[in-house]
């Protein structure tokens, strides 16, 4: 069975919250000899510049994109724009409905929470954002976790965390053999050369 996987960007969205999961989607979509259709949706059709400079251009707008089987929000420093576009926050609405799995990475819980998709749910972002989503009172908001999961929905904390969750869903959706399978094709066993010590990392 072939999945439709969406992946929300705008002006300002940071890279890697959407590459990641999506080189994950891919990979698994690749080594299963499946057809999953992977595709950017944005206001619209212009080019999107990303936080990072990297430029991408949207497959669809809030108008022509087909609803997903499974919706990726992913963040940016500062998501005040994208939780005051009502148009944004109709199609995440609309296409969380229709979704089997609604997730996000970093920041992009602040735009589900904003939506109603993630209100009353238990949620995670990146460490910075923590306190600015438990101001709002509209969510259970843990930290020190790298993705939560609340039924359909799961948020994952910042940046490479979203590869974390992506594995999960992997898993889930296509079973554990085959998850380990994708994260040997990306070969993702991190071992960052400057890892916080264990006191500091308790700390966020």
């Amino acid at each position: 069975m072939a999945f439709k996987i969406a992946f929300l960007v705008y002006n300002g969205v940071a890279e890697l919250d959407f590459v990641g999961p999506k080189d994950v989607f891919f990979a698994s979509s690749w080594l299963a000899k499946r057809n999953d259709e992977l595709y950017l949706v944005a206001p619209s059709k212009d080019p999107v510049t990303c936080l990072g400079g990297l430029r991408v251009l949207p497959d669809y707008d809030f108008t022509n994109a087909p609803l997903p089987d499974l919706l990726v929000v992913p963040g940016t420093a500062e998501p005040t724009p994208q939780i005051d576009n009502s148009d944004l926050l109709t199609w995440v609405a609309k296409a969380s409905g229709h979704c089997t799995w609604t997730t996000s990475v970093c920041t992009g819980a602040a735009i589900l929470l904003a939506s109603g998709v993630a209100k009353g749910r238990k949620i995670t972002s990146h460490s910075m954002a923590i306190e600015p989503l438990r101001a709002r009172k509209d969510a259970t908001v843990l930290d020190h976790v790298r993705y939560v999961v609340d039924g359909n929905v799961v948020t994952s904390a910042g940046v490479s965390a979203g590869i974390d969750m992506a594995l999960w869903l992997v898993g889930r959706m296509h079973g554990a053999d085959h998850a380990r399978a994708v994260q040997q094709v990306l070969e993702y066993y991190p071992e960052p050369p400057y890892a916080l010590e264990p006191s500091a990392a308790s700390r966020g």
